[in-house]
């Protein structure tokens, strides 16, 4: 999960925060929170002013709320690009699907789960998000409509067109939960940090108390997945590096690295572990120490 989170903050600078709001690396401080995420804090002067509501419009604009995916297609900006993204990518999983492929079911178990998110919000209102209705609208992606002409050709020239029927909306919300398009809810922006400009942030090199982590600044170079010397919070954060430690396990499936040590113990076994992996085991509540 760590790994996700941070190529979607890695994602969040280089596609929204540099290019589409103009903010300026050298006024940008990058952080390992010490547990589940990454902080990036702005200190250009110019930005100081700006109070909870205007913070939250920017935290809006990066989820994509009340932004019309269809309207933005055919413009020149980011998110005219997402939008395209955004359609390939759902287009692409939905050959999968019809064709049949290896994978056609963990394939139709994402977009089923997208759609289930995607229904939660107030806006979204599908006469259907069954994964029948899925495999439907996958089969009417592979073909040509009554007139036999391409679907999907029509809909990039016109996204107003309703080419899937009474399945276009579902399309669309489809294209809208793309992990292209959208940064996604494993790294999503804190808007309740974000906003509150009174918000004390966690101090470079102290601990985390849910993981025993320290706040570990980086460049912003490390933040990349695909560096070679990407930054690695498990084995740089670790303060802890004593000797070991026996523990006994509190909870069922349990998976964990620190420090190159990796285990997936079972509820109840008892094991000698290096003192920073019992650490967070303890301050995870899912371990502890055996008297």
């Amino acid at each position: 999960m760590i790994d996700v989170i941070q190529g979607q903050a890695w994602r969040l600078w280089n596609e929204f925060l540099e290019p589409e709001f103009g903010f300026k690396q050298k006024y940008a401080q990058f952080t390992f929170s010490g547990h589940r995420g990454f902080h990036i804090h702005l200190r250009d002067p110019s930005l100081l002013h700006l109070d909870s509501n205007a913070r939250r419009e920017i935290v809006n604009y990066i989820r994509g709320e009340g932004i019309d995916i269809q309207s933005t297609i055919n413009a020149d900006s980011g998110w005219g690009k997402r939008a395209i993204d955004g359609i390939d990518s759902t287009l692409g999983q939905l050959s999968q699907i019809s064709s049949g492929k290896e994978g056609k079911k963990h394939t139709l178990d994402q977009l089923h789960e997208i759609i289930k998110t995607r229904s939660k919000s107030p806006n979204v209102n599908l006469k259907s998000s069954s994964k029948a209705s899925i495999e439907e609208l996958a089969q009417l992606s592979d073909g040509r409509d009554e007139y036999g002409l391409d679907r999907i050709s029509r809909l990039k020239d016109d996204p107003s067109l309703e080419v899937f029927g009474k399945l276009t909306p579902l399309f669309w919300e489809l294209v809208k939960g793309d992990s292209s398009v959208v940064i996604g809810t494993a790294g999503e922006t804190d808007e309740v940090v974000t906003v509150d400009t009174k918000r004390v942030i966690r101090w470079v090199g102290s601990l985390h108390g849910k993981s025993g982590l320290k706040v570990t600044e980086l460049p912003l170079n490390r933040l990349d997945p695909d560096s070679s010397n990407c930054f690695d919070p498990l084995e740089e954060a670790v303060v802890f590096t004593g000797g070991s430690v026996k523990v006994r396990i509190l909870a069922d499936d349990v998976c964990a690295r620190i420090s190159g040590e990796q285990i997936e113990p079972s509820l109840g076994d008892e094991l000698v572990v290096r003192e920073s992996m019992a650490m967070f085991l303890c301050l995870k509540g899912w371990a502890e120490i055996c008297k």
